[in-house]
Order: structure tokens, then C-alpha cells, then sequence
């Protein structure tokens, strides 16, 4: 949560403090996802004030912001950024509203944005309301973007709540992954709701390890480490821990992680199976239903759609729905008919039942196995040995049709990503030069890939329903009709440093469908 909205509320102010009224020295980059940035009171030759820097990082997987009154400076492989800063005095720091960004207001209207969005993080740099340039010129989307329209006016009154349906997520939708999954059936209370968003409002700052990584929350969850009430100190100390986890703390978090969270999903599934079961044996079954009816057949008038009748397996009255157009003794055949279908779903519920309970046995000795482990040897050992781990042998025998979705069109094999990682898989791995790629064009989607058939043709057809699958798994879900882009794979590039599922184009031909799943 160091990049959650109600931190950043709490951080702009204490980082206004340090800059109103400083000057920025210098902006440089010597990583290319981090940008250092240099301020003071005054510029000269003999260093007679007091400096404070911002290191403000931007990898894909990872943002944060470090502050420090000291910072080396590399002498080669830097490069100056944001020149137009230069010498120009703070006036003050923006917190954007609902939003997990904060701008930089220097003199001359200029507002250096801080745009802390998980894998589109980005320094962007405004003129007035204007983009004039960006740390990562590769997210070309945020040169649309509106100095003011990164406010977000959101109604959290007790009114709109009750008007959503007590769904909190569309009135607070930046609490975040951990209180949504600590507190999420708590919060669809108003009362319990009101008083979460006035404990984040001042909270204090918890460094805490939760779901098996080192976090920076605002609620005390997880394995608390430290307390801090400086937000400042706070994200220093959450910084300076991260970057020191070593190479076995780090892939050990990584797989338990994942096991984890195959591990709830498998007892959620085992407790609806077991809700499911547990349903059937305390209704009257379909057959027994038949033998009532049966039981019962001169007690019947025709033409009856429902009827109370006495249930002599569990001694009570029960209410039987019956098919006006059939006689009573066709509707018991029809019950009869059911149970052979009820039969089977038991049958295959308990089937499903143990195949779950031994895949939870399983996970359990995994994550018991790998949290004793003390050596990264054994540790990788372990899983391969194991196959938690995906070898370049098996990457290659994998299923492409139980990987992606899939639909076979007019004979043509049409491919499509579930999502951002999924989609590199599927462009990156399993898409061959001759195929044609899709994607919704300017907006987040779904890869697809038509397979290429040796000496054919791609149909208009077929284009067009790819295009329309595209176009579907997209935002553009609910338009009537929508841009796709359609081109060769081998147009389709991955330079290193992308973030996951973005790609660049060497060419582009879109098409207009409707989206259609």
C-alpha cells in the first residue's frame, strides 16, 4: 500500500514541507526506470545549502519514491531530464483526488506529475494542462492525459452507498488489495466502512509482512515489523527493505505465494461442493419425489401445477411442482427421468470432492516443505524436482488450448490471452511470423492470433470474427461498433523493459467490427 491513495494523502503534505520554496537543481537518470531528482535553496560552486532528493522509481513490476538529504551522482551513464525545471522554485505539492498520483507545482505553471499506477507508472511533465514530456516515452498514452482530469470526483455519501447496492468498491474503489481482501465482506456495512476510511484518513504506517512479502499498510495486518507515523521515515524504511530481500527470501514468497492462492481457491471449491452436496441430501431427491407423486396418483386432480403432498420418507408435508400437460403418472416418469441426471451430479461432486482434498493435501506439504527450506540450492531442487516450476521442456509441450481460450471458426484455429502475462505467452511464444495478430486498437485487451493454415487464405470471414473476439475482450466490450487492429506477427515487437502484454506495431491496419463473444 505504498502506492495506495490514503498513503499518498498523508505524503504529499510531509513532502511539501521539504520543497516549498526550494529550487530544482538537476533531474537526472542514471537507471533507466529510475529519475533522481535534485533540489536546494540556491545554485552556486561551494555546496553552502542544504540539498534533498528524490529518488522516484519506476520499474514495471515496482514503484516507489526514496528521499534522501544526500545522493551520489554516477559520473558516467547519466543523463539530465526535465531541463525546463531547471532553477525554477516549488510552490507546492498537488495530491490528486481518488488517485494514486501527486504533482510537483513549480513557478512559470509548470506541474511535475507522479504517476504511480503499478506497471504505467511514469514522471510526466505539463505545461498548464499540456503534456510536454514523459520519463517513459514508451507509455504513449500518457500524452493524452489532463492535469485536471487526474481529479476523480467520486458521491461516498450514505446515499450513493445505498444507491450502489452497498457495493463500497464504486464508491472507494483505491482501498486497495489488502483491505479489500482483509476486510471486503466487513466494508459492505456503512458503519464498519465510515469507520475504516477514518482510521486510513489519519492512520499510522505498519511495515509488516503479509501474504509473504514485506509491505508498507496502513491497517496493522499481517507479521508487524515496525510502526512509524512519519510517512517519510515510513516509505524510506519500506524502500530500504525491499531492495535489501535476498534471492532465496525473494523466490520462496514468490511460489508460496502462488500456492497460497491455489491453495484458498481449492477450499472455496470444496466448500460450495460440500454446501452443494449437503443441499441435495436434505431436499427430497427427485426419485423419492417420483414414489410420492406415485403414492399419491388418485389424490391428483389433472391439470395441477403444484400441489402439497405427504412425505412419508421425512414425515412432513412437501410441495411437488408438477407439468400441467402431463398426467400425474408422467410426471412421477418425468422425476424418475431427473434422478438418473441427479445420480451422476452426486456421483461427480464426490469425485470432484476427493480430487480437490488430495490436491489440498498436496499443497500443504509443498508450502510446509518450502517455508522450512534455508538454502536456495534445495530450494530450487525442490520445485523442480516437484514441477512447480515451468523447465523450457515443458514451456514446449504445453497445451495451447488449455492455455488460452479457444475457438475453431471456418476451420481456422483463433487464439486469445486471458490476460497481460497471458497475452506475452501467447504473442511471445506460441504466434509464429505468418500468423495474424488482433488487438482492440488505442485501449486494453485481449491478444488474439488466427492461426496460419499452409497455402490458405485468411477468410474476411474469419478476420472478421477474430476481430470481433478482440474487440469483445476488450474495453470496448459495450460500444456498437470498434477499431481493431489486424497484422502479421511478424510486424509484432517486444523490446526489453515493455511492461507485461504491451507490444510495439511496426505496422498498423485496423478494421471496424462489432464486438461479438
Amino acid at each position: 500500500m505504498h502506492n495506495n491513495y490514503y498513503f499518498l494523502q498523508q505524503l504529499s503534505p510531509e513532502i511539501a514541507k521539504r520543497l516549498t520554496g526550494l529550487q530544482l537543481m538537476t533531474a537526472w537518470s542514471q537507471e533507466k526506470d529510475e529519475l533522481v531528482l535534485g533540489f536546494a535553496a540556491a545554485r552556486g560552486k561551494i555546496k553552502n545549502y542544504k540539498e534533498y532528493f528524490i529518488k522516484v522509481v519506476l520499474f514495471p513490476d515496482f514503484s516507489s519514491l526514496y528521499f534522501s538529504e544526500q545522493f551520489e551522482r554516477a559520473k558516467k551513464n547519466s543523463a539530465e531530464l526535465f531541463t525546463e525545471l531547471n532553477d525554477l522554485v516549488v510552490l507546492g505539492v498537488k495530491q490528486f483526488k481518488n488517485e494514486r498520483a501527486l504533482g510537483i507545482i513549480f513557478e512559470n505553471d509548470y506541474t511535475l506529475v507522479l504517476k504511480l499506477f503499478g506497471n504505467r507508472s511514469n514522471a510526466i511533465l505539463f505545461k498548464n494542462d499540456e503534456v510536454i514530456d514523459l520519463f517513459h516515452n514508451k507509455l504513449v498514452a500518457d500524452n493524452k492525459l489532463s492535469l485536471i482530469g487526474l481529479d476523480r470526483e467520486i458521491d461516498q455519501s450514505q446515499t450513493a452507498f445505498l444507491a450502489a447496492q452497498n457495493d463500497y468498491k464504486k464508491l472507494y474503489p483505491t482501498l486497495g488489495k489488502v483491505i479489500n481482501e482483509e476486510l471486503g465482506d466487513q466494508l459492505t456495512d456503512w458503519n464498519k466502512l465510515s469507520e475504516t476510511i477514518a482510521e486510513l484518513e489519519k492512520p499510522k504506517f505498519y511495515l509488516s509482512l503479509h501474504d509473504f512479502d514485506t509491505k508498507l499498510l496502513l491497517l496493522p495486518f499481517g507479521e508487524i515489523k515496525q510502526v512509524y507515523t512519519d510517512p517519510i521515515e515510513a516509505i524510506n524504511a519500506f524502500y530500504i527493505s525491499h531492495t535489501k530481500v535476498d534471492v532465496l527470501d525473494k523466490e520462496k514468497a514468490d511460489i508460496l505465494r502462488k500456492l497460497n492462492k491455489e491453495k484458498r481457491q481449492t477450499e472455496l471449491y470444496l466448500k460450495e461442493a460440500y454446501r452443494r452436496l449437503d443441499l441435495i441430501e436434505n431436499e427430497a431427491r427427485h426419485e423419492e419425489i417420483g414414489h410420492i407423486i406415485m403414492a399419491n396418483l388418485h389424490q391428483i386432480p389433472s391439470r395441477t401445477e403444484k400441489i402439497e403432498l405427504f412425505d412419508f420418507y421425512r414425515n412432513k408435508q412437501v410441495l411437488v411442482r408438477l407439468k400441467v400437460d402431463l398426467n400425474p403418472q408422467k410426471n412421477a416418469e418425468n422425476y424418475y427421468r431427473k434422478a438418473k441426471n441427479e445420480k451422476i451430479e452426486i456421483d461427480k461432486i464426490i469425485e470432484n470432492i476427493e480430487h480437490r482434498e488430495h490436491i489440498l493435501a498436496t499443497l500443504n506439504e509443498h508450502i510446509e516443505a518450502i517455508t522450512a527450506t534455508e538454502q536456495l540450492k534445495i530450494l530450487r531442487g525442490y520445485l523442480k524436482q516437484k514441477k512447480l516450476v515451468e523447465t523450457k521442456s515443458n514451456k514446449q509441450n504445453r497445451n495451447p488450448h488449455e492455455l488460452f481460450r479457444f475457438e475453431n471458426y471456418e476451420g481456422f484455429d483463433i487464439f486469445i490471452g486471458r490476460n497481460a502475462k497471458n497475452n506475452d505467452l501467447l504473442t511471445q511464444q506460441f504466434a509464429f511470423k505468418e500468423d495474424l495478430w488482433l488487438h482492440a486498437r488505442d485501449i486494453q485487451g485481449s491478444h488474439v492470433i488466427i492461426k496460419y493454415k499452409a497455402g490458405k487464405t485468411f477468410p474476411t470471414s474469419v478476420i472478421e470474427r477474430a476481430a470481433g473476439l478482440a474487440a469483445w475482450h476488450s474495453k470496448k466490450r459495450n460500444e456498437g461498433l470498434a477499431a481493431v487492429i489486424v497484422i502479421k506477427k511478424k510486424f509484432v515487437r517486444k523490446p526489453k523493459g515493455l511492461p507485461e502484454g504491451a507490444v510495439v506495431l511496426d505496422r498498423e491496419e485496423v478494421i471496424m467490427v462489432e464486438p461479438k463473444g
